[in-house]
């Protein structure tokens, strides 16, 4: 388990697909949960609620036995404003588009450590499959904003109308008592 993936909680939602099992000319799937997983996806993302989950996936076989997928996760999601607490609906649109090739074998040749990945490398391709249900719950918690506002709110500090006088105000007084100042 990579150390990043460690805090990440488990999604619910699994749609394995063998890259095996997809033809040459491709495959197309539309993923769309049931209420009850619905639910279960809205608390592993902590939303108020998801009343909308659509996955379209175009999978494509990749040379050297990986595979493309690309396609489009799109959702209603029930969040609470960060300003006014008021339950407000977002929609979510993202576009996925990943190349998933076999693990490279993980040890490195001469000794040396292997490389860090970059962000342009292939998703790794563990086991020969993806799993589209956990790319479609990913991808939707990117999509979800952090900070979700209602239109026109706006935060407004409360005004003191007396400034406070502090933890020393008490002593100040004594000290002006004591020198008859």
């Amino acid at each position: 388990m990579r150390e990043r993936d460690r805090d990440r909680p488990e999604t619910p939602w699994h749609v394995v697909v063998a890259v095996e099992d997809v033809p040459a000319t491709g495959a197309h799937m539309t993923l769309v949960p049931d209420a009850e997983m619905r639910l279960a996806i809205a608390r592993m993302a902590v939303l108020r609620e998801l009343s909308r989950l659509e996955a379209d996936f175009d999978l494509l076989p990749h040379g050297g036995g990986g595979l493309r997928v690309t396609g489009r996760v799109s959702a209603t999601v029930g969040q609470n404003c960060v300003v006014t607490l008021e339950p407000l609906m977002s929609e979510i649109e993202e576009d996925i588009d990943l190349v998933y090739m076999p693990a490279a074998s993980a040890t490195a040749t001469d000794g040396e450590a292997a490389a860090a990945p970059k962000w342009d490398d292939p998703e790794p391709l563990i086991g020969g499959v993806v799993d589209l249900g956990a790319l479609a719950a990913e991808f939707l918690v990117l999509g979800i904003d952090p900070y979700p506002r209602k239109p026109g709110a706006v935060f407004a500090p409360p005004r003191d109308q007396k400034p406070e006088a502090g933890p020393f105000a008490a002593l100040a007084g004594l000290m002006k008592d004591r020198n008859g100042r």
